[in-house]
C-alpha cells in the first residue's frame, strides 16, 4: 500500500459506464487541488491508475478509448479500488474479465477498500466478497442480482451500503456522494464541501444519511427514536426543549438522551442542529429570503447565531455559501 500517496485504481472494461470513471476522477482531482492549496505540509497527493484485464487500452462502448497503466494483477498495490458500472447485461463483461474476480478478492485480503458501482457490484458478488454482507445495485438489475447471488443481502431501497472497507452504490449520484465522503477523509470537511458545491448543482443529503451501514446505528431499529427524529425534522423551526420532547414521547429525559445517542450515534442537540443547517442550505439555494429571515424560519434565535453555527459546520458564512451555490445554479 502507498505510504505517501492515496493510491486509487479504476477497473476498465469495454462496456463500462464511462461517467462512473470520469466523474469521480474529476472530483478527486478537484479535492486534491483544494487540499494542495490549503493543507501545506499535511498534503498527501493522489496516485490514480486505470487497470484492465490485459494491461492494454480499453475502447469503451461509447467509442472513447482509455489507456491502462497495468493489468488487474496489480490491484493489491492500491488502497482504494473503484469498479465502474456496466452498460446493459453484466454477464458478458464478467466472462471477458475473468481475472478481475480473483484479483479483487486478493486486494480485499491485502486491505484495499473496494467501491462497486451499479452493476459493477456483480464483480464483487462473483468473488464471494459480498456473501453475508449488505449490498445494493442498479434498480433495473435488482431481481436478477437476487437470483444470481442469493447469499448477498441485497438492499435495493438504499443507494449506498457500507460494510467496513466494502462499499456498494446504486447510481452515479450516489457514487458522487461517496467520493465527497472520501475527500473528507483524505483532506477534511472543507475540501469535501468545496467539491460538493462545485459538482452537485442540487443540495443533497450527506453520505452518512443515505447509506446502509452494516452493523452500525445510523439505520437503527428503535422505532420510538425514529419517530422523535421525524418530529424534530418537522419541527426544527420551532423553539425546542429536549426535556419537553422526552415527556411528549413518554420517557424520562435521561432515558431519552441515552436511547437517542445509542440509536443515532449523536446527541439530540447535534441532530437538531444538523437538521436546521440542512434546511438553511436549502433556503439559501432556492429562495431570496434574507439571512435574518432564514434564521427565523429555521429555528435560530438571530442571524448572528445562525452565522456562527453555519460557519462551524460548513466552514463558510451563509452569504458565501449562497454566492457559490447561486453561481452554480443560475449561471
Amino acid at each position: 500500500m502507498g505510504t505517501y500517496n492515496h493510491r486509487i485504481a479504476f477497473t476498465l472494461y469495454e462496456q463500462m459506464l464511462i461517467t462512473s470513471v470520469t466523474l469521480p476522477i474529476e472530483m478527486l482531482r478537484a479535492g486534491e487541488a483544494f487540499a494542495r492549496r490549503h493543507l501545506g505540509n499535511e498534503f498527501i497527493p493522489l496516485e490514480i491508475a486505470w487497470l484492465s484485464e490485459t494491461g492494454e487500452a480499453v475502447h469503451s462502448s461509447m467509442g472513447v478509448p482509455f489507456s491502462a497503466h497495468t493489468s488487474f494483477s496489480a490491484l493489491s498495490d492500491f488502497d482504494y479500488i473503484i469498479i465502474p458500472s456496466i452498460w446493459r447485461n453484466p454477464r458478458p463483461v464478467l466472462r471477458k474479465n475473468t481475472s478481475l474476480v480473483s484479483n479483487l478478492a486478493e486486494a480485499r485480503r491485502s486491505g484495499a477498500t473496494l467501491i462497486g458501482v451499479g452493476t459493477g457490484v456483480c464483480f464483487l458478488a462473483e468473488s464471494g466478497i459480498l456473501d453475508g454482507h449488505s449490498a445494493t445495485t442498479h434498480w433495473h438489475y435488482a431481481e436478477q442480482f437476487k437470483r444470481n447471488y442469493p447469499l448477498v443481502a441485497l438492499r435495493p431501497d438504499y443507494f449506498i451500503t457500507q460494510s467496513e472497507r466494502l462499499y456498494t452504490v446504486a447510481s452515479l449520484n450516489a457514487l458522487a456522494d461517496v467520493i465527497v465522503h472520501f475527500i473528507g477523509q483524505f483532506y477534511g470537511q472543507e475540501a469535501a464541501n468545496h467539491v460538493q458545491q462545485n459538482f452537485s448543482h442540487e443540495v443533497r443529503k450527506p453520505y452518512e444519511e443515505q447509506r446502509y451501514l452494516e452493523g452500525a446505528v445510523d439505520r437503527h431499529s428503535d422505532e420510538q427514536i425514529a419517530s422523535i427524529q421525524f418530529w424534530l425534522r418537522n419541527n426544527s423551526a420551532n423553539e425546542i426543549t429536549f426535556p419537553d420532547v422526552a415527556a411528549q414521547f413518554g420517557m424520562s429525559y435521561r432515558t431519552f438522551n441515552r436511547r437517542f445517542k445509542a440509536a443515532t450515534g449523536q446527541t439530540a442537540a447535534n441532530y437538531l442542529q444538523t437538521a436546521r443547517v440542512r434546511q438553511v442550505t436549502e433556503l439559501l439555494a432556492s429562495t431570496n429570503l434574507s439571512i435574518q429571515e432564514i434564521a427565523m424560519a429555521c429555528g435560530f434565535s438571530s442571524q448572528g447565531q445562525l452565522t456562527r453555527v453555519f460557519k462551524s459546520t460548513m466552514n463558510q458564512t451563509p452569504s458565501q455559501y449562497r454566492q457559490v451555490v447561486r453561481k452554480k445554479l443560475f449561471s
